[in-house]
């Protein structure tokens, strides 16, 4: 697993974590290479509880977000911590693009929120398998569970075989991972 940040701000994020009552349940995947799916996204708080995260365990990562947040002087940060601008709008080869960035790469993992959206939407966006498909690497499943104020590091799958049943099987762990805002993550129709 590709590792970013220093020891102190590692020691400083878990000391934060734990004073408001997060802990973590399960393992995080040891990859050169991953996909980490973050869900449910139904608040800006999401971020900032996985910034902490990714500085606790410093992983250098990458992140999409919306094309907006990348103007300056907010844009170098954002950037800085693993930004890559996306245009949401309009559909312009961003599975092809990333999958052939992660093959060309010695490590890269890339965090994203696989509803595509803090607001309620079913179905989920599929593009990170996709993704994941192409470039030959595995999708590990992360909770945000609020109401036990758990960071879940649930399954990993290895290899994507068939999307639509891998889906579901992402859909079934998210429906038992509580969000902030729980009407906005709809697992079925």
């Amino acid at each position: 697993m590709p590792r970013k940040w220093p020891q102190w701000l590692s020691r400083c994020s878990s000391w934060l974590l734990t004073q408001r009552g997060w802990t973590v349940k399960g393992e995080l995947i040891n990859a050169p290479k991953a996909i980490l799916a973050v869900a449910p996204h139904t608040s800006n708080w999401d971020f900032f509880i996985g910034l902490l995260v990714v500085f606790s365990c410093q992983l250098k990562l990458s992140f999409f977000g919306k094309h907006s947040i990348f103007v300056p002087p907010l844009g170098y940060i954002v950037r800085k911590l693993g930004g890559i601008p996306i245009e949401r709008s309009r559909a312009h080869g961003v599975v092809t693009a990333i999958a052939s960035q992660i093959s060309q790469s010695e490590d890269l993992i890339l965090a994203l929120a696989p509803e595509g959206t803090r607001k309620a939407a079913f179905p989920w966006k599929q593009g990170f398998v996709h993704i994941a498909k192409q470039a030959q690497i595995p999708i590990q499943l992360i909770g945000l569970d609020y109401k036990h104020k758990q960071i879940v590091f649930g399954p990993v799958i290895r290899e994507v075989t068939n999307t639509h049943e891998q889906m579901q099987t992402i859909c079934a762990f998210y429906g038992n991972v509580c969000g902030k805002y729980p009407k906005n993550c709809i697992t079925q129709p």
